[in-house]
C-alpha cells in the first residue's frame, strides 16, 4: 500500500463549517450583575466557553477541551434584562485542535430593535478520548466567502500563538541558563 493510500484510509472526513455552528441565547438577570450594575465579564466569557464547547464536541465528535482563550474583546456593556445571544462556528482545524469563533450579540428581551454585537472571542479547543488523550479531529470545510476568510484569519492567529510560545519559551530557557530564576 503506497504512503498516500495509507493516508488517506486515516483521513477523517470533512465537515462544512455549518454542521456544528450554533447559537446559545439566555437572558440576562440581577445574578449575573457586577458591582456596577452591568452584566460582568466572566457571565458572558462562561456563555461564551459554553457555546464554543458546544461546537467543538458537535466538530470532532466527542469531548473537547478548551485549551485556550485567544481574545475576548468586550465593545458595549450588557444590562439586566438583555437577551444574549452567544454565536460560535469551527473557524479552523488542526490535527486534534479547533479554533472556534463567537460573536455575542444582545437585544432587549421586549423590544424588537435588532441585536447589537457586544463582544467577540477565540478559543482554541483540543478534542480529546477517554483518557484525556489528544485525538483526530475531521477538517473544517469553509463553504461561504465569510467562512474561507476565517479560516484564513485563524491560520494568522495560529503562526502569532506558536511564535509567542516559542519566544517565551526561549526568553525563559536563556533567563535559566544566566542563572536567573523566576
Amino acid at each position: 500500500m503506497t504512503d498516500q493510500a495509507q493516508r488517506s484510509e486515516t483521513e477523517i472526513p470533512g465537515k462544512p463549517t455549518s454542521a456544528s455552528r450554533t447559537t446559545l441565547s439566555h437572558i440576562m438577570t440581577g445574578s449575573d450583575t457586577n458591582l456596577l450594575g452591568t452584566v460582568h465579564g466572566g457571565v458572558i466569557m462562561k456563555l461564551v466557553d459554553d457555546a464554543a464547547g458546544a461546537v467543538a464536541g458537535r466538530h470532532s465528535g466527542g469531548p473537547a477541551v478548551t485549551a485556550s482563550m485567544d481574545e475576548m474583546v468586550f465593545l458595549e456593556p450588557v444590562r439586566v434584562g438583555d437577551l444574549v445571544h452567544v454565536k460560535a462556528q469551527v473557524n479552523w482545524t488542526g490535527r486534534s485542535s479547533m479554533e472556534v469563533g463567537v460573536r455575542v450579540l444582545a437585544e432587549r428581551w421586549n423590544e424588537s430593535t435588532p441585536a447589537q454585537q457586544v463582544g467577540s472571542a477565540y478559543l482554541v479547543f483540543a478534542a480529546v478520548d477517554g483518557d484525556g488523550k489528544p485525538r483526530a479531529v475531521p477538517p473544517v470545510i469553509p463553504e461561504t466567502d465569510r467562512d474561507r476568510r476565517r479560516y484564513q484569519e485563524a491560520q494568522i492567529r495560529r503562526t502569532h500563538r506558536l511564535a509567542r510560545r516559542r519566544a517565551i519559551k526561549e526568553l525563559r530557557e536563556k533567563r535559566a541558563a544566566e542563572g536567573l530564576d523566576d
